[in-house]
């Protein structure tokens, strides 16, 4: 940011740049973020991977779209989510660094083929989102 940005434009950079640090502060939002750099998720397969309920996937979701990181999309009874086209340079750039650096981890890893082994069951289109989590 430059130095002659004018106070209203640095004030309103300072919130957006804390609210991003605020959503990848969170274990479970840089998962889901991490999931989302390999295409659009549907709440029930969030669900089935993190073994979650409904709730707390929601709760971590709307809270990266209020961040600005990613959009949403009804589609039939469940809200399927993808990472923002029109991210600002920072978040790209760290979305970027995730992408580069995490996804060789062990628990990136693990996440990824659990998502593949999810998304290969269509929990959306078999009516069996749910299954398997934890809450009920």
């Amino acid at each position: 940011m430059q130095s002659d940005a004018s106070p209203i434009k640095w004030s309103s950079w300072m919130e957006n740049t804390v609210q991003l640090y605020k959503a990848l502060s969170e274990e479970m939002r840089l998962r889901i973020l991490m999931l989302l750099t390999h295409g659009e998720l549907c709440v029930c397969d969030l669900m089935a991977i993190f073994e979650e309920p409904q709730s707390k996937i929601s709760r971590h979701l709307a809270y990266l779209k209020h961040s600005g990181l990613v959009s949403s999309a009804r589609k039939g009874t469940w809200m399927h989510y993808s990472i923002k086209e029109s991210l600002d340079e920072l978040a790209r750039a760290h979305l970027d660094f995730m992408r580069s650096h995490l996804s060789g981890m062990n628990w990136a890893g693990a996440d990824a083929k659990k998502m593949e082994e999810v998304k290969a069951r269509k929990l959306c289109e078999t009516g069996s989102a749910g299954h398997g989590r934890k809450g009920g």
